[in-house]
């Protein structure tokens, strides 16, 4: 039997949804063997999943630590450039293979008590809780269903030819451009999701209490790359321009002393001695803590730019598809995999590209498998690809650059009114050798799997981070 598609609310030139072709054994089949990726792979997680975060998140500290150390010397242009690109690396591991996993539960598995989606928090400005919610919840149980994911254009961006326009989506360009510096905040204030206090679905008290949670995290933000760490380089080059009696290199005056200088214009001289006295020990000490901030505010700036593209990359590209909510009623298990599997694309790149974007350049596996620890993903790719080409179901994929491309003329074109979604991918096709004829499958040996059916099995896995709730197996 062959499901039927209701398309009454959208537009007949729009692209046919994948599911249209499959019948319900089909769904049901397709099923069972996602199902039984997923379980193959956890049933055989162990030491070297183990050892594969626990190195990544030694690396993250030690990059930390050294970008820190050249940080101390951040009055040489040398020593700032190095030290800030630390920095800037090391947060973005911090948020996207370390931060953004360990609270999916992908390593619930470890029982670790120290990397575990129930304690972790992680160094941006959403709190764990309300983006688990928005995140792990929502956004993953009701990917790209218009109306229900709230993560489709974030509320505030119209990328989706369904949604109504209105004036404000104008400027949509320019406060894109505004998200992506500051993109950890407008996520932080995404999470809030005020639709639901609007709505009558969220408490005022609820909303406070993550309004203070968010302050707590900026403050702590504040206080750490603005203040502290600055005051720390600061102190550490004066100790050594003392130890080494002036002997370290810095500018002639200081801003201190200049303000003393126009402060002290016809007094006594003692405002004259403070002046000098700051001009032979602070234009370093200034200058250093004025670097640092200046590293710090970049590599916070480095980490937006580069989430803002792996997300919206991995959403927002042309190749993705959206449902309304009559698509998806009575939705069977078979058919919410499907969705997963069209609703996100894939960026492709280096093994080190994908760790730097916490593997999500595997968007389409990590919908699939939101709790499986992201460095299998790249293991079960080829499996993916022959369920798609086998039931005739697109696998979107590209390079970083066309996907960005598209997702920013999207972005542009539906500011303004009107608008319809652009062609859609084929089936996947596998690549074909010199003589023309198609490769063999990788994933061929794994067509007549059947589910483990182990405990914490499928994606609604039970623990602190995944709270995805797939249709019952």
């Amino acid at each position: 039997m062959t499901r039927s598609i209701d398309r009454s609310d959208t537009d007949s030139r729009e692209p046919q949804s994948p599911l249209a072709h499959l019948s319900d054994d089909d769904l049901e089949r397709i099923a069972k063997e996602f199902d039984a990726i997923h379980d193959e792979v956890y049933s055989s997680l162990g030491d070297k999943d183990r050892r594969y975060i626990k190195s990544v998140i030694a690396a993250q500290r030690q990059l930390v630590v050294t970008g820190r150390i050249l940080l101390f010397a951040s009055a040489s242009k040398p020593a700032w450039v190095a030290g800030t690109a630390c920095l800037g690396v090391a947060k973005i591991l911090e948020n996207m293979e370390i931060g953004h996993n360990v609270m999916h539960g992908q390593w619930d598995w470890m029982n670790d008590p120290d990397i575990h989606s129930s304690v972790w928090d992680w160094d941006t400005a959403s709190t764990a809780e309300a983006w688990k919610h928005s995140h792990n919840y929502i956004h993953h149980t009701f990917t790209n269903i218009r109306g229900l994911d709230k993560d489709l254009g974030y509320e505030i961006m119209r990328i989706d030819p369904h949604q109504p326009w209105h004036p404000v989506y104008l400027a949509q360009p320019l406060y894109n451009a505004l998200l992506t510096v500051l993109f950890e905040w407008g996520v932080a204030l995404h999470d809030l999701d005020l639709e639901a206090l609007w709505a009558g679905e969220k408490s005022p008290t609820q909303v406070l209490e993550e309004l203070k949670g968010i302050a707590g995290k900026a403050r702590a933000q504040f206080v750490k790359d603005y203040v502290g760490w600055p005051l720390v380089s600061a102190a550490l080059f004066g100790l050594a321009q003392i130890a080494l009696r002036g002997r370290i290199p810095q500018p002639t005056s200081s801003r201190l002393g200049r303000r003393l200088r126009s402060v002290a214009a016809g007094r006594s001289g003692k405002w004259g001695t403070a002046a000098d006295l700051a001009d032979r020990w602070l234009p370093g000490v200034e200058k250093t803590f004025l670097s640092t901030l200046l590293a710090d505010v970049t590599a916070n700036i480095i980490r937006n730019v580069w989430a803002h593209a792996i997300i919206f990359c991995g959403h927002f590209p042309d190749q993705t598809y959206t449902f309304s909510r009559k698509e998806v009623e009575n939705e069977s298990r078979g058919g919410w995999y499907v969705r997963q599997l069209v609703g996100a694309a894939n960026i492709e790149g280096t093994p080190l590209f994908h760790i730097l974007s916490g593997n999500l350049g595997y968007q389409v596996e990590h919908h699939l498998f939101p709790d499986m620890p992201s460095t299998r993903y790249a293991e079960v790719a080829p499996k993916v690809k022959d369920i798609c080409e086998r039931y005739e179901l697109p696998y979107n994929s590209g390079r970083l650059g066309k996907q960005w491309f598209m997702v920013h003329r999207t972005i542009a074109r539906l500011a303004f009114p009107g608008g319809r979604p652009r062609p859609k991918p084929g089936p996947y096709k596998r690549s074909q050798d010199p003589t023309g004829d198609p490769v063999p499958s990788e994933a061929a040996r794994f067509r007549r799997r059947l589910p483990a059916e182990h405990p914490d099995a499928g994606p609604e896995h039970d623990g602190g981070g995944v709270q995805v709730e797939p249709p019952p197996r």
